[in-house]
């Protein structure tokens, strides 16, 4: 891989990161988060513009003072394209052109599911990197697929969401349970100290790769609804093992299209990614498959779950390697194919 560095600007949704990649070594990957959206329970799309804008010269400012990096040392920047939300992608993408524009360099787009699973290339991300071709199961806030990946840039969706996404539904169920936005890392914390066989929760039946997350959430609210009626206080009393339990549920759900996957495929390599790949309850859920099914798992670096930049340098490494620029005519949007 070329020496060549690369500066990766990260804008999809509330996080504003730049990093700084030479070959497939990150050298800084500095992120701001927006803290403001806890008080409304989710993502507020003009809000997190607004911050994107504030937060962004900072942002790759300490990213170069990181890397111990000149700007005219910088080949190319590599920035999110999409998909994610437009006001917050317009900020990266016109700051990634302005900057691309007064250095002279080539501006490279990237698209961010894209960039989740190639994650797995960064230096520092795994042991050793995948093989191809391999399974990624995707799993964020916006997005849950099952991926099969061919080469770097050759991917397939086999399976997705036909409704919410994994996280959604973490952060949804949370919702119902009063816990702070997102929801998604709290459960994962208290369900450690629960037990996950205490409730049972409703798993979809679909004969596909495909997942569905709308009838665990549906299901949980009327659980819920009708305990309540008989203990006021029976969330909190719970609380435990009722993170346990939907944890344990949604895992399962994940697991098994993956697993049937992995089957039918024949395929030993399998990996995830994304913001919900740092669940403790998937990554354990991996590592048993690793020991029961014999499957070569792969897990990237808590840093590199979440949505940020180091994931966008890398990809924007192995398109400059190509020569897969794009001109300044480019623009943002919030639908992008893998």
């Amino acid at each position: 891989m070329s020496d060549s560095i690369i500066l990766g600007i990260e804008s999809s949704c509330d996080d504003t990161s730049a990093a700084i990649i030479k070959g497939n070594s990150i050298l800084s990957n500095i992120a701001a988060n927006q803290a403001i959206h806890k008080e409304y329970g989710g993502v507020v799309p003009e809000l997190a513009s607004r911050a994107h804008q504030q937060n962004i010269i900072p942002v790759v400012e300490k990213s170069l003072t990181k890397a111990n990096i000149q700007q005219n040392a910088i080949s190319a920047i590599g920035f999110t394209r999409g998909p994610g939300l437009l006001g917050s992608l317009l900020v990266g993408t016109s700051f990634a052109k302005s900057l691309a524009m007064s250095l002279d360099v080539p501006l490279i787009e990237v698209n961010h599911l894209q960039a989740h699973i190639l994650a797995h290339f960064i230096k520092d991300a795994n042991p050793m990197p995948p093989k191809f071709p391999f399974l990624c199961l995707t799993v964020s806030g916006g997005h849950t697929m099952i991926v099969l990946v061919k080469d770097y840039f050759d991917m397939e969706i086999i399976g997705k969401t036909i409704d919410d996404a994994a996280g959604e539904a973490f952060d949804k169920i949370g919702k119902i349970f009063d816990l702070d936005y997102p929801a998604g890392p709290i459960i994962d914390k208290l369900a450690k100290e629960g037990n996950s066989d205490t409730f049972k929760f409703n798993k979809p039946k679909l004969d596909n790769y495909d997942y569905s997350f709308s009838g665990i959430k549906t299901s949980v609210l009327y659980f819920i609804q009708k305990e309540v009626k008989k203990e006021n206080d029976f969330v909190k009393n719970n609380m435990h093992d009722l993170c346990a339990s939907v944890q344990k549920t949604i895992v399962e759900i994940l697991m098994n299209k993956l697993e049937k996957a992995a089957k039918d495929l024949d395929i030993k390599e399998v990996a995830i990614a994304g913001g919900v790949s740092a669940n403790s309850g998937l990554r354990q859920a991996m590592q048993d498959n690793h020991e029961k099914l014999g499957w070569n798992i792969y897990i990237p670096k808590f840093e590199y779950t979440t949505d940020n930049a180091a994931m966008i340098a890398m990809v924007a490494q192995l398109k400059f390697e190509r020569g897969e620029f794009t001109d300044l005519r480019t623009s943002a949007t919030a639908k992008y194919d893998l």
